[in-house]
């Protein structure tokens, strides 16, 4: 099973190639969507007891998280001693249900693979990029976005031109989806095809 880890900064389009790849079939696990899930069940109390005050009604208040730790590495770090122990265990449950399944190609969508150390567990390197001025225009489209947030945000990220420096395979989205689409179906033929022929050796 080829294990693809896609990665991208913020804006840069990495949430639609994931869905891209889940329409060509491929199984995507979205540490994102795991987070959000932690929030609202077995995460909750563990945040909770380490910045009181941040749930509501049983769940974690994003925004009220985001105004404890955005701009403060110790508490980010606090916060993700916490999470990423809980991610890292359903992605290999993940892994390990689709590879019972014989899933080919499976997707991790890892939103900060290379600040976490994480390229050397996957087989494929994608990284989705736009370019510096369509980054800035979408993110400043999003509800609530203000420039210190975005900042916030990239100050945690490698910059674009490194992870494209550092990726196996880039994927441009600055043209809209069709091309990236035609992008992922001619990576998946390559993959597909490399795999298979190092099977058939």
């Amino acid at each position: 099973m080829i294990v693809i880890g896609l990665t991208g900064s913020i804006g840069m389009g990495k949430s639609t190639t994931a869905k891209l790849f889940a329409e060509e079939g491929v199984p995507v696990h979205d540490a994102d969507a795991v987070v959000h899930g932690l929030y609202a069940g077995r995460g909750a109390p563990l945040v909770e007891a380490a910045f009181p005050g941040v749930t509501h009604d049983g769940a974690v208040d994003r925004k009220e998280l985001g105004t404890r730790v955005i701009g403060d590495p110790a508490a980010l770090a606090k916060l993700e001693a916490i999470v990423h122990p809980l991610v890292r265990e359903a992605e290999a449950a993940f892994l390990t249900a689709r590879r019972a399944e014989g899933a080919d190609v499976v997707v991790l969508d890892i939103p900060l693979l290379f600040e976490s150390g994480r390229e050397g567990a996957v087989d494929c390197v994608v990284v989705v990029s736009a370019g510096s001025e369509e980054q800035r225009r979408r993110v400043m489209q999003r509800p609530g976005m203000t420039e210190e947030t975005f900042r916030a945000v990239l100050a945690r990220q490698i910059p674009d031109a490194d992870k494209r420096a550092r990726a196996d395979v880039v994927i441009d989205t600055a043209q809209g989806i069709e091309p990236a689409r035609a992008q992922v179906r001619a990576l998946l033929a390559r993959l597909r095809a490399r795999d298979g022929a190092r099977t058939d050796a």
